[in-house]
């Protein structure tokens, strides 16, 4: 299909605009090498091989994952220096440790003194250390422990002395940008979790213990502010593709997202005052329900559009004020859905349909569980 235009696919179908994909990926880069703190991008929302060299200017190395799939996923491909930024699993500790007596650095988080304790009862061959960072909570209050509880200095103190182990890092996620709304609040959160950062850091030297520090959010490396060029790295990840909900937030304009889901026209209800179009919550994802005008998602074109509900593989769409003019939708036509959040929408989808100004390219397949 390579040459056809867009409407040539079948729907839904999730469609990578690789020309935005390109500049958000520079631009990332070109923010932090003027900070002067290493880019450690994530591959969740993606999870493709395409999309990370992208992301890394093709060096392969130096990126950050959430399952332990696209961790060997990316490892059977060459890349290298892979984090797996996920409070360690017990049940996958042996297929940690063979990430680790395998790859060059392979890198494991966690928050809590049960998970050393999992580490150090499973030594790595060769001589080799686990490389631990530990996740600590910013108050995002998501995973993590506590930055300012006495708790987390002394697990900072255990993996540093624990045999078999290094402490490599400290890692926090400011995912409370995501309540933020326009950059100053976006700013003032990134200023937070920054500062709690480097607070915590200047305890751990205090006891003589050097690690690298690194926090992240799309929002906050959007719009980074000047405190984070002392830190180590940066690992947002969603900015690759951006979304809608990015755009509430004031990280990006609708201009800047790199991914639509097609749907097609399959059915006209003027007894509702609906159009019925063929993709449910399996095309598009339930996330974003209660959060913008226009539903769950932006309707491109066509403002005055709302995707109402969902079921598995139909979706209703009314208009937000008056009546309907069905022949502006006749049955067969193509609607553009942005997607409220890019991440849920991607993982929809066993295969991504790449084009540049509406010619189609190729496609870009995605690894998938955990």
């Amino acid at each position: 299909m390579e040459g056809e235009p867009l409407s040539a696919l079948c729907t839904p179908a999730l469609v990578v605009d690789v020309n935005k994909v390109k500049r958000n990926a520079q631009r990332m880069m070109e923010r932090c090498h003027k900070l002067g703190v290493q880019l450690r991008p994530h591959m969740k929302t993606h999870k493709t091989l395409e999309c990370a060299d992208i992301m890394t200017g093709g060096s392969r190395r130096c990126i950050v994952v959430s399952t332990l799939a696209e961790a060997s996923f990316y490892a059977e491909h060459g890349f290298d220096d892979i984090l797996y930024a996920y409070s360690l699993p017990f049940d996958k500790v042996e297929r940690c440790a063979a990430l680790s007596e395998r790859l060059d650095l392979f890198q494991v988080l966690l928050d809590h003194p049960d998970a050393l304790e999992q580490l150090r009862k499973r030594p790595l061959k060769g001589g080799r250390q686990w490389h631990v960072w530990l996740k600590l909570d910013c108050d995002n209050g998501r995973a993590g422990i506590l930055h300012s509880e006495p708790e987390a200095l002394q697990l900072a103190r255990a993996i540093a002395e624990a045999d078999g182990v290094e402490l490599t890092g400290v890692y926090a996620h400011c995912g409370n940008t995501y309540n933020c709304k326009g950059v100053e609040q976006i700013q003032a959160v990134a200023q937070e979790t920054t500062n709690f950062t480097l607070q915590f850091m200047e305890k751990l030297k205090a006891v003589s213990i050097s690690c690298k520090s690194s926090i992240g959010s799309t929002p906050s490396c959007s719009h980074p502010i000047q405190d984070m060029g002392k830190l180590s790295e940066v690992h947002p990840g969603n900015y690759v593709f951006y979304d809608v909900q990015q755009s509430v937030i004031g990280s990006c304009s609708l201009e800047d997202v790199a991914v639509r889901v097609l749907t097609r026209v399959i059915g006209h209800c003027p007894h509702r005052n609906q159009l019925l179009i063929d993709c449910g919550w399996t095309g598009i994802s339930l996330d974003g329900a209660g959060k913008l005008p226009t539903g769950y998602a932006v309707i491109e074109g066509h403002p005055n559009l709302k995707l109402l509900s969902m079921t598995q593989e139909h979706g209703r769409v009314e208009p937000i004020s008056g009546p309907l003019d069905y022949s502006m939708y006749p049955i067969g036509s193509l609607l553009t859905l942005i997607p409220y959040h890019s991440c849920a929408a991607a993982a929809m989808h066993p295969v991504y349909h790449v084009h540049s100004e509406g010619r189609l390219l190729g496609k870009w397949t995605p690894t998938r569980g955990w």
